[in-house]
């Protein structure tokens, strides 16, 4: 028999790979990560604190509780880094993921009055259109419901909105 193919001695571990994912030494520097989030075709809402997104939060809370699915909020915020004029150095701007969320998820509060929802909420950062589509894909999303946009600057050079009505690869709502 060839020793690969041997089996261990009573009492010994099997060799070969771990059975189990391994799992990294705690970090005190490590960056906080995010835990998967399996979610079964939720109701994504793009939300970032305007009037027409609170109506399009009120709104996909009322869609997610009508077909029974969960809530998944998605807030998109530019990449925090902005060039200092006089310098021209490359500032980073970190926010506080724990205080966003629970800022979101107070908002949530006070539109639907404290509904019996499952509701999940995740911050991304770059494009808003890109990133809700990419939510939205990643999650096999139900539909995706939107502020309309109030500039009219939107109406000329396009929005958020046009966008995702063009690459989104599931419904997108528009609320006023």
């Amino acid at each position: 028999m060839d020793q690969a193919e041997s089996s261990p001695s009573p009492g010994q571990p099997e060799p070969g790979p771990p059975r189990g994912p391994e799992r990294p030494a705690p970090d005190s520097h490590a960056e906080h990560e995010v835990p998967a989030l399996r979610l079964e075709h939720p109701v994504v809402a793009g939300y970032d604190g305007s009037a027409s997104s609170r109506n399009a939060l009120a709104y996909a809370a009322g869609l997610s509780l009508r077909q029974r699915r969960p809530l998944l909020i998605v807030y998109v915020c530019s990449s925090g880094v902005y060039c200092e004029p006089l310098t021209g150095q490359v500032v980073g701007v970190p926010r506080d993921a724990d205080a966003l969320e629970r800022w979101l998820l107070a908002e949530l509060d006070q539109i639907t009055g404290h509904a019996e929802l499952d509701v999940h909420v995740r911050t991304r950062r770059g494009s808003p259109a890109r990133e809700l589509a990419a939510a939205a894909e990643e999650f096999s999303a139900d539909a995706l419901v939107i502020g309309a946009p109030t500039h009219v600057w939107h109406r000329v050079c396009g929005s958020v909105s046009g966008w995702l009505a063009r690459h989104a690869r599931c419904p997108v709502i528009v609320v006023p």
